[in-house]
């Protein structure tokens, strides 16, 4: 039997939150024939950040590792509200993080890791994606990752 994103979810006791409400004028994601293109997440919890501060300056390498993972399953709550089911994507295509730093850090891929990690752990082959980790001045409320998801849904779903 196949094991399935949802499967692997529930197998690794991986709770996909709610999807976060918009804070500004958009839509959480948008299809345009089989790809879809997931908004822009920072680590929320019920809208709620849960990490402040820019990585070098107050935030460490794996706080912002597990910022990225949380900022990343707020791109699949996107994902699967648009599809019904994560069961629908056929492959991860790009993901992208921006990472809040302080003058100096050069850590941004290593940061961008743990939303990597986690497509591979749910999609495991099709969670092999593109990627870019850019640092920047800020982020948006004081975040210190923002992540970017493009997935292609299966045919026929």
């Amino acid at each position: 039997m196949m094991t399935t994103a949802e499967h692997r979810l529930a197998e690794l006791g991986i709770v996909v939150p709610q999807l976060p409400p918009p804070v500004a004028v958009y839509v959480p994601a948008v299809r345009t024939g089989r790809v879809v293109y997931a908004s822009g997440q920072t680590p929320t919890i019920d809208g709620v950040l849960q990490v402040r501060g820019r990585l070098g300056e107050g935030v460490s390498v794996e706080e912002g590792q597990r910022a990225a993972r949380l900022a990343a399953l707020n791109c699949l709550a996107e994902v699967r509200a648009l599809l019904g089911s994560l069961d629908a994507v056929s492959r991860v295509l790009r993901l992208t993080g921006y990472v809040a730093s302080a003058p100096g850090f050069g850590e941004q891929p290593y940061v961008m890791n743990g939303a990597s990690e986690l497509m591979e752990q749910v999609f495991g082959d099709a969670g092999r994606h593109a990627r870019s980790a850019i640092g920047v001045a800020e982020l948006p409320f004081g975040a210190p990752v923002e992540v970017e998801l493009i997935v292609e849904a299966a045919e026929g779903s």
